[in-house]
């Protein structure tokens, strides 16, 4: 299995990796050191702290690098009539005339309070490849519902979107 993203998502991870390699590790790592040395390790909040943090570190490069080892690099390009990645589209609900705008975006960096919808969602899914005025259905967990392409503003990969901590 891989993860489909862009040539800036897997740059973000890089510079995720180099910055926790040779900046947060090595500080968390003196961390742990000046905790130890506080004594009883039994009831040291601050080496358990510090222990905790370097493990949460550790863990996210294995993610980032397993996350970069194994991408698919896709492309942002699409027509300009269609829905596509970093797009900004407008979509309504037939059902209460309710309309509401999100950004398709690839899965490292989807927020879904912020309007940021992945490629891989059910609505993402639904709209991705669409033209204005066409309807989608969306197959999602709590039911399927139909939304309709109102309007689509083409966007690209700007870098200014982060990737998406655990």
């Amino acid at each position: 299995m891989y993860d489909e993203l862009t040539e800036v998502d897997i740059r973000k991870m890089q510079e995720e990796i180099h910055y926790r390699t040779t900046v947060l590790r090595p500080k968390i790592m003196e961390d742990v050191k000046t905790a130890r040395a506080f004594g009883d390790l039994s009831e040291n909040y601050e080496y358990k702290a510090a222990k905790q943090e370097q493990r949460r570190c550790d863990s996210r490069l294995r993610y980032l690098k397993r996350m970069v080892a194994t991408a698919k690099v896709i492309s942002t390009d699409s027509p300009a009539d269609v829905a596509g990645l970093f797009d900004t589209v407008t979509i309504r609900y037939p059902e209460d005339g309710d309309t509401e705008t999100i950004r398709l975006v690839t899965t490292l960096r989807q927020d879904a309070l912020k309007g940021l919808i992945s490629k891989e969602s059910p609505l993402g899914k639904a709209v991705m490849g669409r033209k204005v005025g066409e309807q989608a259905w969306v197959d999602a967990e709590t039911g399927r519902y139909c939304v309709e392409i109102v309007s689509i503003e083409k966007g690209k990969d700007d870098e200014s979107l982060p990737i998406s901590s655990f």
